[in-house]
């Protein structure tokens, strides 16, 4: 899920290989080593030291973009690794498909996620998770009204096309799913029954849920599965234009109609058909996407299905969680109040949580310290080192990556080959000091990231992914990763490696190691405002200038940035993901070509983002 909080991490840019062909894992030793040796003979030993070809992984342009990846290699290996196959297979494909995507330079993670926030000290009882979702619903303090800041207006409440963290946090407030989380992490039944949750088939593919009864919306009426049904159907219905569409559709076996097989058959009983046994499936159940809507409240909005989300764009709309929305007053405020007809509600001790929407961190932190702000979900980058070791400010474990994302439709790359495209990429990554980004801007021991995958995931098979073993190394064995701990441009090596690999690409430089004007490169980095994500792109367009590379940095509000990236209209921009569930599926299928979140355009066409973001909007 997308993440408009500070962190960042700059993912592994590997040494592209040379070879024309497709994007290819080779099966054999032989290929590999074929695919590995081709690579390093047409570019200098130093730099493929630094960023080795991820073994057997080696290129071609997509038809319609000659220096764009062809992702269809990448998109059949993410439709392998969802069907059912031994998990000890799964797991070798799914390092595969990281080193495809790591390949490509397209995806640059500067460090793993952790959270920083401000609570005062008489506030107890909120409590997040890995996914960044926070949970105001038990908390307590001796007042009636909790004064809360996540950050500035919400893109979309509808559970079903929600994609943002700030956003999940206020639907797990407002709607209740068939499961949810508690405050150890632990997934457990919510809507659905507490004695006899679900059953599953013999062969993992038939769960069969049963809700506990009595069940209502915030208005009263009956909540069902038949709610449950037409929610997880309308998500993953093209129409509606979920991004998180590919939860249903990859998941989920079909039935007679083409629809997902998702039947209620009866008023408490919720039957879901799988195309193969899915480890993380109770985490789905928790996840927003999953949560029911209320069928007629949602079509009455959308007489025409012009826009699917119409219904929750004001105060008023019905939910079925612990709050309910009374106010909502566009880029200022939004007003919660308790749900008395939520199945809990006895357990909810605050009867008002009041948003402040803002961005502005310099704001939202003296809202903080003059009392009108209990909770604040940001801190200015300038104040960290002065507040850190006060009682009130905290520091929670993430999965997730924050990193900076191509376009590889941008106008930058054209009129190269898909290879000088990602030598291009992998020499900017070289250059960018992620060290330095974490001491002086992130400030509370976040750390490198040398793949996109994070440490501490899971890896469906018992284990944990981010490891080297005897079945999987990675390319950069003692970093773990793809590219070594260390760059920017303080190591000599750094800057000389990523000289050649943009030589390579066809960029010339002076004898004083700068940029020719000859060939000069020019770039747009788009972020979000905010102190520290505005910190760490001016850090990058620092370092990217030691060599003569001229980055203009463009901040613009959240929801027009969100709707930018989306619609490929970047060269180069800030991204943060936070895990949706634990398995590296999560990192690795948000880039198939069939998902809403593929902001590197991986696979499309720049005529084809355009339309999908039309449709979305």
């Amino acid at each position: 899920m997308k993440n408009r909080v500070l962190s960042f991490c700059l993912a592994g840019i590997t040494a592209v290989g040379m070879l024309g062909s497709t994007v290819v894992m080779a099966d054999s030793a032989v290929e590999s080593a074929a695919a590995t040796e081709s690579a390093e003979s047409a570019l200098p030993g130093d730099v493929t030291d630094l960023y080795p070809t991820p073994h057997g992984v080696t290129y071609k342009g997509a038809g319609y973009n000659s220096a764009a990846p062809d992702w269809s290699e990448y998109d059949e290996l993410i439709k392998k690794i969802k069907s059912n196959i031994p998990t000890d297979e799964r797991v070798k494909l799914m390092h595969q498909a990281e080193d495809i995507l790591m390949g490509t330079g397209a995806v640059i993670p500067i460090y793993y996620y952790n959270d920083l926030y401000l609570q005062k000290t008489d506030v107890d009882g909120i409590y997040s998770n890995l996914f960044g979702f926070k949970y105001f619903r038990n908390a307590t303090a001796p007042r009636d009204v909790l004064k809360i800041n996540l950050a500035s207006e919400p893109a979309k409440l509808d559970p079903a096309l929600n994609t943002t963290v700030d956003g999940a946090c206020m639907v797990v407030n407002m709607f209740s799913g068939l499961y949810s989380y508690d405050k150890d992490g632990n997934l457990v039944p919510e809507c659905a029954d507490d004695d006899n949750p679900y059953e599953v088939s013999d062969d993992g593919l038939t769960y069969t849920f049963h809700l506990k009864k009595d069940l209502k919306w915030s208005d009263g009426s009956a909540l069902t599965a038949k709610d449950f049904e037409y929610a997880w159907k309308r998500a993953a219905d093209p129409k509606t234009g979920a991004d998180y569409s590919y939860l249903f559709t990859d998941t989920f076996a079909t039935d007679s109609d083409g629809a997902i097989d998702v039947k209620a058959t009866d008023d408490t009983t919720l039957t879901a058909k799988l195309l193969a046994p899915c480890a993380y499936f109770l985490d789905l159940a928790a996840f927003p996407a999953f949560y029911p809507v209320p069928q007629a409240a949602v079509e009455a909005a959308d007489k025409d299905g012009s826009n699917p989300g119409a219904w929750a764009t004001e105060a008023g709309y019905i939910t079925n969680g612990a709050y309910t929305m009374t106010s909502w007053d566009h880029n200022q405020s939004i007003v919660l109040k308790k749900n008395d007809n939520w199945f809990k509600a006895d357990e909810v001790k605050i009867p008002e949580l009041d948003f402040m929407l803002s961005a502005d961190d310099t704001a939202i932190y003296a809202a903080y310290q003059s009392g009108d702000l209990d909770f604040a979900d940001t801190v200015p980058t300038n104040e960290i080192a002065s507040i850190k070791d006060n009682d009130d400010f905290h520091v929670v474990d993430n999965l997730g990556t924050y990193y900076a994302c191509f376009n590889v439709n941008s106008p930058i790359f054209e009129g190269k080959t898909v290879d000088q495209a990602n030598a291009m990429r992998k020499a900017i990554s070289l250059l960018i000091d992620r060290q330095y980004i974490i001491e002086n801007i992130g400030q509370t021991e976040q750390k490198v990231a040398t793949s996109f995958i994070p440490v501490g995931m899971a890896d469906g098979n018992g284990g944990t992914f981010k490891e080297n073993s005897d079945a999987y190394t990675y390319p950069v064995k003692d970093a773990t990763g793809y590219y070594p701990e260390t760059t920017g441009t303080d190591d000599d090596a750094n800057v000389e490696a990523a000289q050649a690999l943009l030589e390579y690409a066809g960029y010339k430089f002076t004898d004083d190691g700068m940029l020719s004007d000859e060939t000069p490169l020019n770039l747009t980095y788009l972020t979000n405002s905010g102190t520290g994500h505005e910190a760490i792109a001016q850090a990058i367009q620092s370092d990217l200038s030691v060599i003569g590379i001229d980055v203009e940095i463009s901040t613009e509000e959240w929801n027009v940035f969100v709707d930018e990236r989306k619609a490929g209209n970047f060269d180069f921009c800030r991204e943060g993901w936070l895990a949706d569930y634990n398995d590296p599926i999560n990192m690795l299928e948000m880039f198939a070509s069939n998902s809403g979140n593929d902001d590197p355009q991986f696979g499309k066409s720049a005529e084809a983002a355009s339309a999908a973001a039309s449709v979305a909007e």
